[in-house]
């Protein structure tokens, strides 16, 4: 296997992993460990050029640096992507081989699913390295992360409701559904049984089919999903979605999804949004259940499913705070919820300097 290190200004360590004998193909980005190591999932998935790639897992591994900050995991950020069809290119040597590659981090990098990739294939790639978490429960993990992601994309859907209406009763309220995979077919479950009427599109035939058939939901093609008139617009696929050509098509009251990078440009399409009076739930806020329940893995006690909830229910309360900065201030959500991370990776960058300083007094030269 070839490694091959990666200069990126602001990120600590980026690589790429090429070995023709498993045909992988991947790159990790390690964006910061000031508030310790980075945890991200492996995403697998059809990019065109590699450049598509290593931008992908820049932008990802910048927003989870963002996202276990303003959560207070403990964790920096890091995301790990690997080029190839989920659906075709899948074998037990291409990702033993990411293993591998995982490990050459020596515990900076944690890896966790994604898009693409699920326990089977996390469980090749420990066999040749132990920086793996969301393993099932059978083997002391934390199990599938998703769930829990809907669960704090439900509360966070709640929380703009209520910053939007002036109450988080969700009845009668039509929800967009960008992608009901893995979060978001369990976030419109949440969403039905709370009273919401859902319209959702995939690239997937077998996720809107069986979102019409188990949720009742209308479904609408890809592109249409922009032009709907709905309350809420929920992405839950892939970012970049809020854009100069979508956000003018946008007829919503609420952006609240689960979606990563949900913004093509943060502080421009942000205040787009904001000017449309749209309120806008920051993705690395409300998308933080998943990384949430992961992080208890690494608690010296273990994990423990209820604190995790707990934790995760506190998203809520996150973007309640965040909707209040922002509307005191006249600034955009993004903007407040970056001072937020920012300030939280200050204070642990502050921590880290005082603990090398004692250190370097204790053991003088």
């Amino acid at each position: 296997m070839k490694i091959t290190r990666i200069d990126v200004p602001d990120y600590e360590h980026v690589a790429k992993a090429e070995d023709p004998e498993s045909g992988l193909k991947a790159f990790i980005a390690v964006h910061n460990t000031v508030l310790g190591p980075a945890l991200g999932g492996l995403r697998m998935w059809t990019y065109r050029h590699d450049e598509d790639a290593l931008t992908d897992a820049l932008r990802l591994s910048r927003g989870m640096t963002f996202k276990s900050a303003v959560a207070r995991t403990g964790l920096g950020g890091g995301k790990s992507v690997i080029i190839g069809n989920p659906n075709s290119d899948k074998t037990p040597e291409l990702f033993q081989a990411m293993g591998k590659f995982v490990d050459s981090f020596n515990g900076k990098y944690i890896t966790a699913e994604d898009v693409g990739v699920g326990i089977p294939d996390l469980l090749e790639a420990r066999k040749f390295t132990k920086y793996v978490t969301g393993l099932s429960r059978e083997l002391g993990g934390s199990g599938n992360p998703s769930p829990y992601t809907a669960l704090g994309c439900f509360e966070g859907v709640k929380a703009s409701a209520q910053e939007a209406w002036g109450s988080e009763d969700l009845t009668g309220k039509v929800v967009a559904i960008q992608g009901p995979g893995n979060v978001g077919f369990p976030l419109g479950q949440q969403l039905v049984e709370a009273g919401a009427k859902l319209i959702v599109c995939d690239v997937n035939p077998k996720n809107v089919e069986r979102a019409r058939s188990e949720l009742g939901a209308t479904v609408v093609t890809t592109e249409a999903i922009y032009d709907q008139e709905c309350d809420i617009f929920s992405p839950c696929a892939l970012g970049a979605v809020l854009n100069d050509d979508t956000i003018p098509r946008l007829k919503c009251k609420v952006v609240a999804g689960a979606a990563n990078n949900v913004l093509l440009d943060e502080n421009k399409h942000a205040q787009m949004v904001m000017d449309r009076g749209i309120v806008y739930a920051p993705d690395y806020v409300i998308n933080a259940g998943g990384i949430i329940n992961v992080s208890l893995e690494l608690e010296p006690g273990g994990y423990d499913e209820p604190a995790a909830v707990a934790k995760i229910r506190n998203i809520h309360e996150a973007l309640g705070s965040i909707f209040e900065t922002a509307r005191e201030r006249g600034i955009t959500t993004h903007a407040a919820a970056q001072e937020v991370a920012e300030r939280n990776l200050a204070e642990g960058a502050a921590k880290k300097a005082d603990g090398a300083s004692e250190a370097t007094a204790a053991n003088p030269a």
